[in-house]
């Protein structure tokens, strides 16, 4: 297929995130060029379904003019100051206050941030910044998860769990540990229950830190759902048993709710869904329906009490970006709240819920599917090669790639976790639509499907 001038100038001018650098250079680029709701449309005008709402984050859609005007009238107002040195600025201040109102545990303060990378090495920097104030210089290391994900840069992507974000990157940093993935799927025992297979999650964790140290362990940080590591949902009563081998041994709980939050599981906070209390959180994407890129921590008395500690030794709390609670962002997002509220986001992505998960689960009897997980408007379909053994596909068959092209042609835009398809709409996504979107998804896997059998890849 021969590609376009815009697909030649883009490979010969952007290097792309996630992506195969090999492959593209045959394939070329999906160049977008307009949006409106849920669809998305490429510059021969074609549609697509946003089955990910981006990248996890366009909740409210497209083309949101209320949005759209209030970044417009913030930047003819005060297009930009920042927060160093004592200023600040309305829309920061109000957009603090609404954040702790809506918190699920009690918070302190807020401290912006401009993506959900950036909010979990702010995390970190936060963790060990607050134990040498309290004098515990010892209690430094942080535990996170296989397959977890908290984000890209050196400190934020040593704690992501994914083999791809640390190979020939020299990562993990020392320092940060990981303990087992909650996937009783495909790391539960033959006949564990799930209550089962979270108790041994919840051993694996506190024999982690016993054999550390307890003196040693700072935190333990998780997604209420995992998002990149797979929509992996937790076993029954799993944060429940976390957070007391976390209480037992004073190890300090995070919340990467960079996903979770903001209604992608039918409350304003996923970590609510799932009864997890953490002592700080982490937040970006749906913040702003990811029309500006804003994110946040939300931090705990005694976090904030350790920048007071610190100020007073060094002269300053020497930690910030230019862009930390940057005023269009922070107007944009306390819009995006607002209409979060006024329209009741939360509560039909909730009420939508239903009819999503069972679509979902539906499509957990096609032949090419092991599992269909998810919870809230949020899920995954496993591909397997033998749906009795959960054997999967070796990785250079590709086949999660080769059916995120098949579902593009079917003009619905998902990703590849592995070879598991996720699903994460818009939350304005319309019943009818959900069913239109799951028709794209159905005839995308009786295509893999046609595929893989053509190719001799199943093994049942």
């Amino acid at each position: 297929m021969a590609l376009t001038n815009l697909q030649v100038r883009d490979l010969e001018t952007v290097l792309h995130p996630y992506t195969n650098q090999a492959t593209i250079r045959d394939t070329g680029t999906l160049v977008l060029e307009r949006a409106k709701g849920i669809h998305v449309y490429d510059v021969d005008g074609k549609p697509y379904i946003e089955g990910m709402a981006g990248l996890w984050c366009t909740s409210l859609g497209y083309g949101n003019e209320e949005l759209a005007d209030a970044a417009y009238a913030q930047m003819k107002k005060l297009s930009f100051t920042h927060l160093f040195g004592g200023k600040s600025h309305d829309p920061a201040i109000e957009l603090a206050e609404r954040l702790k109102e809506k918190a699920p545990v009690p918070i302190s303060k807020v401290f912006f941030v401009c993506s959900g990378s950036e909010a979990n090495d702010s995390q970190i920097k936060m963790i060990w910044y607050m134990n040498n104030a309290m004098g515990r210089p010892q209690k430094k290391k942080i535990v996170s998860r296989i397959k977890g994900y908290h984000g890209v840069t050196i400190a934020s992507a040593s704690l992501t769990g994914l083999p791809a974000n640390h190979t020939d990157f020299d990562l993990p940093i020392s320092g940060i540990l990981h303990t087992s993935c909650p996937h009783h799927y495909r790391f539960g025992l033959e006949g564990e229950s799930e209550e089962d297979f979270a108790t041994r999650c919840a051993q694996d964790l506190e024999d982690l830190i016993l054999r550390e140290g307890p003196d040693t362990v700072a935190a333990f940080i998780a997604e209420p759902v995992m998002g990149a590591g797979g929509v992996i949902v937790p076993p029954k009563g799993y944060f429940e048993k976390m957070m007391a081998v976390c209480q037992r041994y004073d190890v300090f709980m995070i919340a990467d709710e960079v996903i979770c939050a903001f209604g992608r599981l039918g409350e304003w906070f996923g970590s609510s869904a799932l009864g997890y209390k953490p002592n700080s959180i982490s937040i970006a994407k749906a913040l702003t329906s990811a029309y500006m890129p804003v994110g946040a921590i939300l931090i705990p008395e005694e976090m904030y009490q350790a920048t007071i500690v610190e100020s007073k030794k060094v002269g300053t709390f020497g930690h910030g970006f230019t862009y930390s609670g940057h005023p269009v962002g922070a107007a944009v997002a306390l819009k995006t709240l607002e209409i979060y509220d006024r329209e009741k986001i939360i509560e039909k992505a909730a009420a939508k819920s239903p009819q999503f998960q069972a679509h979902l689960k539906a499509l957990g009897d096609h032949p090419l599917v092991g599992e269909a997980r998810g919870l809230g408007m949020m899920g995954a379909l496993e591909m397997v090669a033998d749906k009795r053994s959960k054997k999967a596909f070796e990785p250079k068959a590709g086949i999660g790639a080769k059916a995120v092209a098949i579902a593009q042609e079917e003009g619905v835009i998902l990703r590849n976790l592995g070879d598991a398809l996720a699903l994460c709409p818009p939350l304005i996504i319309s019943p009818e639509e959900i069913d239109d979107l799951f028709d794209r998804v159905a005839r995308t896997l009786d295509r893999v499907l046609d595929h893989v059998t053509a190719e001799g890849l199943l093994t049942a």
